[in-house]
C-alpha cells in the first residue's frame, strides 16, 4: 500500500469532509448496536408473559415499546448512514476529479521523448480506468473500513461485557481469517497489475486501429485487426478470470469462517440456556452480535480486494507521476526574443533510438534573415527546428538565441516566440476557425479581433477560398487529425496558425509537400511579405520553397557540406545543384 500514500495530500485536502464522515459512520453504527439488547428485552419478556396467560395481552403495549424503539434507533441510524454517503463518497469523486488533473497536467509537462516512449492507449488507460479503481479505495473502501472498525469495536466492547466466555469462542476463528485475508490479497494485488497492463494493450490497440482505420482498410486487413484484437481480448478475459477466481475464494472463506462463529455462538449459548445460565434473550442478542460481525467481516474480502486493486492501479499512476521531463528551465520570466540564431558544434544523438541525427553542425541566422535547409530524407533537417524549440536538448555543443544558450531561456517565453509548422500536420477536432486561433486564444480575447486576424492568416496561407466553399466555411468541423480535410487543406491551415501567431522566430518544416506548383508559389509569396522582421527557417527537399531564402544549408548524414547562397550553389557542383537539376528536370517532364 505504499503506493496510495501520494494520495494523503487529498486526503489531508478534504479532511474536514471525511473527518465529518467518519462521525457519521460511528454514530449511525452505534445506533445499530445498541438498538440489539432491546431485541433480547423484548424476547425476554414476551417470553415472561407469555408464561403468565391472563396477563398476555397486557403486554402488547410494552412490546409496541420496544419495536417503535427498535425502528427509531434503526431510522436514525440509517440517516447517518446516508450522511456519510454524502461526504466520504462525494469526497472521493471530488478527489477522482482533482487527481485526474493532476495526471493531465503532469502529461502536459513531459517531454516528446516520454510520448516517443509511451503508447497513447497506455496513457488513456492509466488516467481512465487506474484512476477511477483508485476511486474506488477513496470512496467504497474507507466507508466501509471504518464501518467494519467502528461496528466490531463497538460490537466486542458489548459482547465482552455481556459475556466473555462465548465472546472468546466466537472470535477462536479469527486468527485464521486474519492469515487467510493477508495471503489471498497478496495474490489480487499480482493478478490486478496483470489485468490493468492488459487493459492497457487493449486500449494502445483499439486506438492504434482507429487512427489507421484508412490504411487498415486499403490493404483489406480488417479481418486480421479483428483476429488480433480478439486474441488480446481472450488474454485479458483469462487475466480477469484468474483474479475472479481468486476473489470466488475469498468472499465464500469469509463467510464460512464467520459462519463457523455463529455456529459456536449458537451451540455454545443453548448449552446455557439449558443450564439456566442464560435466557433466551440473551442467546438471541448474542446471535445479532455475530450477526452484527458477520457483513463488516465478511466485506474485508471485498474490502481487501479494491485496496489491492488501487495500490496497483495507483503504482501505475505514480510511474508516470514520478517520471521528470528532461526538458526543464530554470527560470520563468518574460523575455522578448529578437531572432539571431547560432548553431556551434552541435552533434544530437536520439535518446531512444541511438540514431546520430546531427554531427557536428555550425551556422548562423541573423535577426529577421531567411535560412533554406535542404537535404535528403534523414539527413537531419526536421531535427534543427525541434531542437530550436527545444523538444529534445543537444548531446554536445550549444545552441544560442539572443547570444544566450537556449538552455538558459524560460521555456514558456522561447516556445510562445516560435511559431512552427511541423512536417506532421495535426488537428483537432474542432471548427477550422478554432484549429487557426489555436495559437492565440489565450493572449486574445475580443472575438471580433480573432475573426479578424485568422481571416487574414488564411489568406495569407491560401486557403480562405477552400474554406469558404464548406458549407459551414469557417465553423465547419474538422474530423479526428483534420481526417475529413486533404492533405494541402490540413496544411495550408497549420500554415495560416503558425502565421497569426505573428512570432519573431519562424519555421516551415516541409509544410508545402501536399500542395501544387501554384499554391505554393502563391503561400512562398505570402510568407516572403510575413517574413519581413522576422527570423525565417524554411526546411524542405524542394528547392523551389528555399530558393528566396538568403542563405541555404544543405544537410547530408546530418554534417553541413554546403552552405551559401542559391545563386552561388547553382553555379557549383554539389549535392545542391544536382538536387536543383533534377526537380527541374521533373518540372518540365511534367
Amino acid at each position: 500500500m505504499r503506493s496510495l500514500l501520494h494520495l494523503n495530500k487529498y486526503l489531508f485536502k478534504y479532511r474536514v469532509r471525511l473527518i465529518a464522515g467518519i462521525v457519521f459512520v460511528a454514530i449511525s453504527g452505534w445506533f445499530k448496536v445498541y438498538s440489539t439488547p432491546y431485541v433480547g428485552k423484548a424476547i425476554d419478556f414476551a417470553v415472561d408473559k407469555v408464561k403468565q396467560v391472563d396477563s398476555a395481552d397486557a403486554a402488547v403495549s410494552r412490546l409496541l415499546y420496544y419495536v417503535m424503539l427498535i425502528l427509531g434507533m434503526a431510522l436514525i441510524s440509517g440517516i447517518f448512514l446516508f450522511l456519510t454517503r454524502q461526504t466520504i463518497i462525494v469526497t472521493s469523486r471530488l478527489i477522482e476529479y482533482d487527481l485526474k488533473n493532476e495526471v493531465f497536467e503532469h502529461y502536459q509537462k513531459l517531454d516528446t521523448a516520454f510520448y516517443r516512449r509511451n503508447n497513447t492507449g497506455d496513457l488513456m488507460n492509466r488516467i481512465s480506468e487506474d484512476v477511477s479503481r483508485v476511486r474506488m479505495y477513496l470512496g467504497p473502501t474507507i466507508m466501509y473500513t471504518t464501518n467494519t472498525i467502528t461496528l466490531v469495536g463497538l460490537t466486542l466492547t458489548i459482547m465482552l461485557q455481556s459475556n466473555v466466555k462465548m465472546t472468546l469462542y466466537v472470535l477462536a476463528p479469527m486468527p485464521v481469517l486474519y492469515f487467510a485475508i493477508y495471503y489471498i490479497s497478496s495474490v489480487i494485488n499480482k493478478k490486478s497489475t496483470k489485468v490493468q497492463q492488459q487493459l492497457s494493450a487493449l486500449f494502445t490497440k483499439a486506438q492504434e486501429t482507429f487512427s489507421g482505420i484508412r490504411v487498415i482498410k486499403s490493404y483489406r486487413l480488417e479481418k486480421m485487426m479483428i483476429e488480433e484484437f480478439d486474441k488480446d481480448c481472450i488474454e485479458y478475459k483469462e487475466r480477469n478470470m484468474d483474479l475472479a477466481k481468486v476473489d470466488s475464494i475469498f468472499q465464500p472463506a469469509m463467510v464460512v469462517l464467520v459462519g463457523l462463529s455463529t455456529i459456536l455462538a449458537l451451540y455454545i449459548g443453548g448449552k446455557d440456556v439449558i443450564g439456566g445460565q442464560m435466557k433466551v434473550g440473551d442467546i438471541a442478542v448474542f446471535m445479532l452480535y455475530v450477526s452484527n460481525l458477520t457483513m463488516p467481516i465478511a466485506s474485508l474480502g471485498w474490502i481487501t480486494s479494491l485496496v489491492q486493486r488501487a495500490a496497483a492501479s495507483q503504482t501505475r499512476i505514480n510511474e508516470f507521476l514520478n517520471t521528470k521531463p528532461s526538458i526543464t528551465t530554470k527560470v520563468n520570466t518574460k523575455v522578448e526574443i529578437r531572432g539571431d540564431i547560432e548553431f556551434k558544434n552541435v552533434t544530437f544523438v536520439y535518446p531512444d533510438s541511438g540514431i546520430k541525427a546531427l554531427d557536428n553542425v555550425s551556422f548562423t541566422i541573423n535577426k529577421a534573415e531567411s535560412l533554406g535547409i535542404v537535404g535528403k530524407t534523414g539527413s537531419g533537417k526536421s531535427t534543427i527546428a525541434q531542437l530550436i524549440c527545444r523538444m529534445y536538448d543537444v548531446t554536445e555543443g550549444t545552441i544560442k538565441i539572443d547570444g544566450v544558450d537556449i538552455r538558459e531561456l524560460p521555456l514558456s517565453a522561447l516556445r510562445r516566440q516560435i511559431g512552427y509548422v511541423p512536417q506532421e500536420v495535426f488537428l483537432f477536432s474542432d471548427t477550422i476557425a478554432n484549429n487557426i486561433a489555436f495559437s492565440v486564444t489565450d493572449t486574445i480575447t475580443d472575438k471580433d479581433k480573432i475573426k479578424e486576424k485568422v481571416d487574414r492568416a488564411a489568406k495569407d496561407a491560401a486557403i480562405y477560398d477552400n474554406i469558404n466553399e464548406f458549407k459551414e466555411a469557417f465553423e465547419t468541423v474538422v474530423g479526428e487529425r483534420g481526417i475529413t480535410l486533404s492533405g494541402g487543406q490540413k496544411q495550408r491551415i497549420s500554415i495560416a496558425r503558425a502565421m497569426l501567431k505573428a512570432p519573431n522566430i519562424m519555421m516551415f518544416d516541409e509544410c508545402l509537400s501536399a500542395v501544387d506548383t501554384n499554391t505554393e508559389q502563391e503561400i512562398l509569396l505570402n510568407i516572403k511579405n510575413i517574413m519581413q522582421g522576422r527570423t525565417t527557417l524554411i526546411i524542405s527537399h524542394r528547392i523551389s520553397s528555399v530558393k528566396m531564402c538568403e542563405n541555404i544549408l544543405v544537410l547530408d548524414r546530418g554534417r553541413v557540406i554546403e552552405y551559401g547562397t542559391h545563386t552561388n550553389l547553382v553555379a557549383k557542383p554539389g549535392l545542391y545543384h544536382d538536387m536543383y537539376q533534377m526537380q527541374l528536370t521533373e518540372e518540365i517532364v511534367n
